[in-house]
């Protein structure tokens, strides 16, 4: 009989890929997926500990889902098993248990693997299941071979962890040291997607660019090597990563960007704040103009890179200038697209503990909505810059229009068109007619070919 299995995916892209790996160690067990929690018989939530508030979040779902299994039961449905991973449970297992005892398991990103010993310790009735050990074996060791990712666009993780330690971050403390996939079980599981039907995958590491697999000559491998290698691989035809991390970003790699064809021309580089005092306060081991100089090579190797980053407003000590510097480093940069937070304080980081220097959060609002109108201002234009051009877009899906599809440039914009359904998963010509803010519209290219299509 089949099993209903709901899955609710907080934060990240690894989020994403680690949930989908979930459903893959569970298929053998009878679960198979649903969109709703109504009926389910296991709920999962997989959290993450990045955003504000994450906790209070987390025990709120909870106390929804708790409502949801007792519906189920009532009604003769059956029990619910209810699940807490990721980084909030890594980080607050034990409050977990305490505060939500009818919680079944928690367990954190390391430790997914150990579903079924986990499901079939809860069926022996066991009482709480608690794994949050960093286990000398990686997960991906255990991780069966059957996952295959059917979406054209999808992601790969090839790296987690991180060793850099930054003050605000949690990601050391929940996700652990820095581990880098073989490039062997890489290219594997890539054949795989390939084979059912992905043409654009995303590399994924907490600290990606800090990737030193270990090859078949048994040497260990950089991320521009890895990127190499699958840019051979039959039916692949866009790689992209995420996220780096300035330090990493090697001379190799940056040349990356200019001799490999498939591997798009948009990088997330993260640098969090522009002014040196705060950027040694956030221990990120880097300077502003160490950055800039970063993004000038990569913009030699690859003049129309478009460019993503990070900002965190209002980090303990942040004067007005420097602020200021970190607008000035977004104008000399000039972003397609941004991410940016009010700074709010891990438990467990140094920064946290840093009370004194607060900044009120009156003045991190101020300056965050002055940061994200320069940011949007930005984008906008970047975006209306493509007004006219010709731009191949990768058509993934039907959009909420009639005869409507959505596609990706290889900028990372999301891109609107009038087109059959049956051009979903080619790289079509598309003529820009308008940027917006946060997409492009855009006309088919007609030739001979796509008017037989």
């Amino acid at each position: 009989m089949t099993k209903k299995l709901y899955i609710s995916t907080y934060g990240c892209q690894m989020n994403v890929y680690d949930s989908a790996r979930m459903a893959d160690i569970l298929s053998p067990l009878g679960y198979s997926l649903t969109p709703t929690p109504d009926h389910a018989d296991m709920a999962i939530l997989n959290t993450c500990h990045i955003r504000e508030k994450a906790s209070e979040k987390t025990f709120s779902e909870l106390g929804r889902l708790r409502n949801k299994r007792r519906v189920k039961m009532e009604a003769g449905g059956g029990e619910m098993t209810i699940a807490v991973a990721g980084c909030v449970a890594q980080a607050e297992g034990a409050e977990i248990m305490k505060r939500a005892p009818y919680v079944n398991m928690v367990f954190g990103p390391q430790s997914y693997h150990k579903l079924p010993e986990m499901l079939a310790e809860a069926a022996r009735g066991s009482g709480q299941i608690l794994e949050t050990d960093f286990p000398v074996e990686p997960k991906f060791d255990h991780l069966p071979d059957e996952a295959i990712d059917t979406n054209l666009s999808a992601f790969l993780t090839v790296q987690e962890g991180c060793d850099k330690f930054c003050a605000f971050c949690v990601v050391p403390y929940t996700r652990g040291a820095e581990f880098s996939r073989s490039t062997t079980e890489i290219i594997n599981e890539a054949k795989r997607m390939i084979a059912g039907g992905t043409r654009e995958i995303t590399l994924l590491g907490q600290n990606v660019n800090a990737y030193h697999g270990l090859g078949t000559d048994d040497q260990s491998h950089s991320l521009a090597e890895l990127i190499s290698q699958l840019s051979e691989l039959d039916g692949l035809e866009r790689l992209r990563y995420t996220t780096s991390h300035p330090l990493e970003m090697t001379e190799e790699l940056c040349q990356a960007h200019r001799d490999i064809d498939i591997l798009m021309p948009y990088l997330h580089l993260p640098v969090q704040a522009g002014s040196d005092k705060i950027l040694e306060a956030m221990n990120r081991r880097h300077t502003g103009d160490e950055y800039r100089r970063i993004i000038e090579k990569l913009r030699t190797y690859r003049p129309d890179l478009a460019l993503s980053g990070d900002f965190i407003v209002g980090f303990p000590g942040e004067t007005e200038q420097d602020f200021e510097d970190t607008m000035q480093l977004i104008r000399d940069v000039n972003y397609a697209q941004a991410y940016s937070f009010k700074y709010s304080p891990r438990p467990g980081t140094p920064a946290a503990a840093q009370e004194a220097q607060m900044i009120p959060e009156e003045v991190k609002s101020e300056r965050l909505a002055r940061l994200q109108a320069l940011l949007n201002e930005q984008q906008l234009a970047y975006n209306r810059s493509f007004e006219g051009k010709t731009v191949p877009v990768l058509l993934e899906r039907e959009g909420k229009r009639e005869g409507q599809l959505i596609g990706r440039s290889p900028y990372m914009q999301s891109v609107y068109v009038q087109s059959p359904t049956h051009r979903i998963g080619r790289v079509a010509d598309v003529i820009i007619d308008e940027g917006n803010a946060n997409s492009l519209r855009g006309t088919l290219k007609s030739s001979s070919s796509e008017n037989a299509a």
